[in-house]
C-alpha cells in the first residue's frame, strides 16, 4: 500500500541502472568461453561502444563502472569520454569463470566434457565447472556490489559495462526468475539493458536493446549460448 500510495502522488524516484554488455570480442574468439581469459574487443567492438555511447551522450550518469577486464574496461572508456567521470573497475562483476573451460568452443566442451556439461544443465545454479564456479558463485561475489552501487546512487542513473553472464544474473534477480532460466534471457555485443530500482521492487524497461540489441539486427543466429 505505501508503495502504491507513492507512486499515485509521484513521489517515487528510481535508481536507474544502465547495464551493457561488452562489445564483440578480438577475431578468433568470438565463439570461445572466454570467462576470466583477458580477451581484448574487435575493431567491430569498439565500433558498437561509439554507436552506444552517442545514444547516451545526452543521458546523465552518475558514475560508470566495468569489471576489470579490458574488454569491459575499454566500453566503460568510450562511454566516459566527454564525461566529467573516472570509470571504476570492480572485480566482482568478472565473468563466470570457465575453469577447465576457458578458451574452448562449445563444440569442445561437448567432446570432452560431455558428462559434466550434462550434469551442468541438469543443475545450472549449482553445478561448479571444473576448476572454475558455480552460478551461485557468481550471484554471491557480484549482487552485493550491485547493492552497493544502489545505494551510492540512490535516485540518480549509472552505468555498469559487464559480461553476459554477469548481466543475466542481474536482470534474472531483478525480474524474480530462478538462474535454472539464465539462458532465456540474451544478451548481444554491446546491448543495453536498463532496469529501474524502487524501494520495494525492480522493473525492467528494456531487455537486450539500443543500438546494438536485438532491434536492431541482432538476433542472428548464433553458434554457441553467450
Amino acid at each position: 500500500m505505501r508503495l502504491q500510495a507513492q507512486r499515485l502522488k509521484g513521489t517515487l524516484i528510481a535508481t536507474r541502472l544502465y547495464l551493457v554488455r561488452h562489445g564483440q570480442v578480438a577475431e578468433g574468439h568470438t565463439d570461445r568461453y572466454h570467462g576470466h581469459n583477458d580477451i581484448g574487443l574487435s575493431p567491430e567492438g569498439v565500433r558498437q561502444f561509439e554507436a552506444l555511447a552517442a545514444q547516451l551522450a545526452a543521458t546523465p550518469l552518475q558514475g560508470v563502472y566495468s569489471s576489470d577486464l579490458n574488454r569491459t574496461i575499454r566500453g566503460a572508456e568510450i562511454i566516459s569520454r566527454g564525461r566529467d567521470l573516472t570509470p571504476q573497475v570492480i572485480p566482482e562483476f568478472r565473468e563466470i569463470n570457465f575453469g577447465a573451460w576457458e578458451g574452448l568452443t562449445f563444440a569442445e566442451i561437448m567432446a570432452q566434457y560431455p558428462a559434466e556439461l550434462e550434469e551442468r544443465f541438469k543443475d545450472l545454479a549449482n553445478f561448479r565447472i571444473p576448476g572454475g564456479e558455480s552460478l551461485k558463485d557468481v550471484k554471491a561475489r557480484a549482487l552485493p556490489r550491485l547493492q552497493e552501487l544502489l545505494g551510492r546512487h540512490a535516485s540518480a542513473a549509472f552505468l555498469i559495462v559487464a559480461h553476459a553472464g554477469i548481466n543475466r544474473i542481474i536482470l534474472s534477480e531483478a525480474m524474480g526468475l530462478p538462474l535454472d532460466h539464465l539462458f532465456r534471457l540474451d544478451q548481444n555485443y554491446g546491448c543495453l539493458n536498463l532496469i529501474d530500482y524502487f524501494p520495494e521492487l525492480a522493473v525492467v524497461r528494456l531487455l537486450n536493446g539500443g543500438v546494438n540489441g536485438a532491434a536492431m539486427g541482432g538476433w542472428q543466429r548464433k553458434n554457441k549460448i553467450s
